[in-house]
């Protein structure tokens, strides 16, 4: 750092940095998943993404002790994570939506009362209501769990006395314990989920909170006084003591409850918006949304508005660039809808055409795979058919490790696959392709091989066509935010211009040399400007550097055509 104080004769020191800084490209590879899970254990919360590096730590959470980690209500969340993995991929988040499906219990003509006991009778039923008494067994509050409440198992409401609070700094009052005060906490499976202190049963207390009042802000539960009002707080408190609700969220819950749920909060990272507050998760997949309308828990308008919010969610990442995708599934034909003619669980070509025509919904940041895939189901022994997102993410970051973000994730064999729902022809994929439906498709002496490389950009909108070309764009995007931090607050001269631009070509350099962007020379594959043109004595004043950066990414050789034709060597070569 220069000095600006010399006084004393003699030699002095200065450290100054003049080089550029490495730009670090960011990961691309980290998926996360929404779906039904077995279990939910150890680490992992129900609603909540959890962080998940191999199958192995899969089972630990989200699997009974010695399972397989797969449902008996055949769940599709647990096959795509399986697919992942045996397709390459590493880093995943997982969020669960429960351990069974909602009104499961209805639909078995079963009780539709909660699941869990009181007063530690696993035998009983717990109410999703229960009532406290005073120390005199006479009413004093009812809790009720909300219908929404993100839980699992049982809420445990602890009574406990407490102190009043501190009074206001401005209020001479003279601090008094009337044993009037109590405070609530709220735990489920061991954890500690709310805790609630100083509460008092009356409307205006001076040192404490009125009961009501506090829980208005749970998430979990509310509460209603049924204590005489005639009484005093000190009368009206509950006792001492615990009280438990069934949480009712995987069992009584109304499709719409359902659906709010699997779309979530970012406030509480809950759901697939809880995945969008994760900066790493770079694409986003629900396959169990294919499951719930299946079985007729969402209709094709409530799978449409979750399809609507997980593609709204990979486009809006302001003030960063965009760069999460979205990699949907076709929805399958209901058993009453199903013909003779196809799968029970797959449309025909002509109907996943006509079902995007009704979704109708455009973005570079979507994907769309067809058909669905066979593989093992463990359970039973037998091929089952699933969605094909969780292999085709998994085989993206195969691809992006063995060849990089530039290469297409086409031409690639979908591993753990025993068969497709439908085997899609030429004539077929002529009719799909062009409107951004990749294929999944059988080859003769080759396998089953992922055939399509498209996103669902605009039809006319060609800049944006290609998974790879958006993928790299964005790699380069939020690379190049992440790496040049260091500018921010730095003198804003034509020092800092330099440095700029020498770290942004340092990295596009190295991204040139690995084949990413097209031109024999780095010129012809990209430039950065940052001059006094751009950066004017009035956007300076406000504070502004601005940077071009042009790049020419290369795109996939989807159609590879030989022109062939005779050639008479006595009239020499043409063209």
């Amino acid at each position: 750092m220069a000095r600006l104080d010399y006084f004393a004769p003699g030699v002095y020191v200065e450290e100054v940095s003049r080089g550029s800084r490495p730009i670090q490209g960011i990961s691309m590879s980290v998926a996360g998943f929404v779906g039904f899970t077995e279990d939910v254990r150890s680490d992992a919360e129900l609603y909540k993404p959890t962080l998940i590096t191999s199958w192995t730590q899969y089972l630990e959470n989200f699997a009974r002790i010695g399972s397989d980690g797969f449902t008996d209500f055949g769940a599709y969340l647990p096959f795509a994570i399986k697919g992942w993995f045996e397709n390459g991929g590493g880093r995943c988040w997982v969020v669960s939506m429960g351990t069974r499906l909602p009104n499961a219990a209805l639909n078995n003509g079963e009780s539709s009362g909660s699941l869990l006991a009181s007063n530690n009778s696993e035998s009983a039923l717990a109410p999703c209501c229960t009532e406290a008494t005073t120390t005199s067994q006479r009413p004093s509050l009812r809790f009720c769990l909300r219908p929404d409440a993100p839980c699992s198992g049982r809420i445990v409401v602890v009574i406990q006395s407490d102190e009043p609070a501190e009074p206001q700094a401005d209020l001479e009052i003279e601090m008094f314990d009337t044993g009037e005060y109590f405070q609530l906490r709220l735990e489920n499976n061991g954890r500690v989920l709310e805790v609630y202190r100083h509460l008092t049963m009356a409307q205006h207390p001076d040192m404490g909170t009125n009961v009501i009042g506090a829980l208005g802000d749970s998430e979990y539960i509310y509460a209603e006084i049924v204590a005489d009002p005639g009484l005093l707080p000190t009368a009206q408190r509950p006792a001492n003591g615990f009280h438990e609700l069934a949480c009712q969220n995987e069992d009584n819950i109304t499709a719409q409850v359902f659906g709010r749920r699997i779309y979530g909060t970012r406030k509480n990272r809950s759901g697939i918006q809880g995945l969008f507050e994760i900066d790493e998760v770079a694409m986003v997949a629900c396959p169990d949304l294919m499951l719930a309308y299946k079985e007729g828990l969402l209709t094709l308008d409530q799978v449409h508005g979750v399809m609507e919010a997980m593609v709204t969610g990979c486009e809006s990442s302001a003030p960063s660039p965009s760069y999460r995708m979205a990699v949907l599934d076709v929805p399958p034909v209901r058993p009453h809808q199903a013909t003779t003619a196809v799968s029970p669980e797959q449309q025909k070509p002509q109907d996943a055409e006509a079902w995007l025509e009704q979704f109708n919904r455009r973005s570079p940041f979507a994907a769309l795979y067809y058909p669905w895939i066979k593989v093992l189901d463990p359970r039973s022994g037998k091929p089952t058919l699933v969605p094909p997102c969780g292999h085709v993410m998994g085989v993206w970051c195969r691809t992006d490790e063995n060849r990089g973000i530039h290469k297409a994730p086409a031409n690639e064999v979908p591993r753990g696959i025993l068969g497709l729902a439908y085997e899609t022809n030429f004539r077929e994929q002529e009719f799909l392709n062009p409107r951004g439906i990749n294929c999944i498709r059988k080859f003769r002496d080759r396998g089953h091989l992922i055939w399509g490389a498209r996103t669902l950009a605009q039809l006319d909108d060609i800049e944006w066509r290609y998974i790879s070309v958006r993928r790299l764009m964005s790699y380069l995007e939020k690379s190049i935010e992440l790496g040049t931090q260091w500018a921010v607050f730095e003198p804003n001269d034509e020092d800092l211009w330099a440095r700029v631009t020498r770290t942004v070509r340092n990295f596009l350099e190295r991204i040139w040399r690995e084949g990413a962007l097209f031109g024999s020379t780095p010129e012809e594959a990209f430039y950065v400007r940052c001059d006094s043109e751009l950066n004017t004595p009035e956007t300076m004043k406000l504070g502004l550097l601005y940077i071009e950066v042009g790049v020419a990414p290369v795109r996939p050789a989807e159609f590879v055509v030989f022109r062939v034709s005779q050639w008479d060597p006595t009239q020499g070569q043409t063209g």
